[in-house]
């Protein structure tokens, strides 16, 4: 059983494609911030995903404005993202300040932050 998040985003597609969740939960958990050694779920970045008709659109955000992976770290999710929901997605960057309360719960147990 996963841990949810203590600040848990609300994601559109838990209501209208419940089935998707999980298996792009779990496609993401590959992509992993190099500088933190976590994945995007974990700290939460992955903020909504919608599904329209013909894409699915994420929007995440970083911990830092000036990520310097956050070229890479957007299209690996993008990468993933279209292999778990086979189809395109579209990755939207998101203007919420990332903040610790954000990651999963007990995902911070190293930092001794929870």
């Amino acid at each position: 059983m996963s841990a949810q998040p203590s600040n848990p985003p609300t994601w559109d597609i838990q209501n209208t494609h419940p089935e998707l969740v999980e298996p792009l939960k779990e496609a993401l958990r590959e992509v992993v911030d190099p500088e933190l050694g976590m994945n995007v779920i974990q700290l939460g970045l992955i903020r909504n995903v919608t599904m329209h008709p013909d894409h699915a659109q994420i929007v995440m955000i970083l911990t830092t404005p000036f990520c310097p992976y956050a070229p890479a770290m957007l299209e690996i999710t993008r990468q993933k993202a279209e292999a778990a929901l086979q189809g395109p997605v579209q990755i939207e960057m998101g203007m919420e300040m990332w903040d610790f309360s954000m990651m999963e719960e007990g995902a911070g147990g190293d930092w001794r932050l929870f």
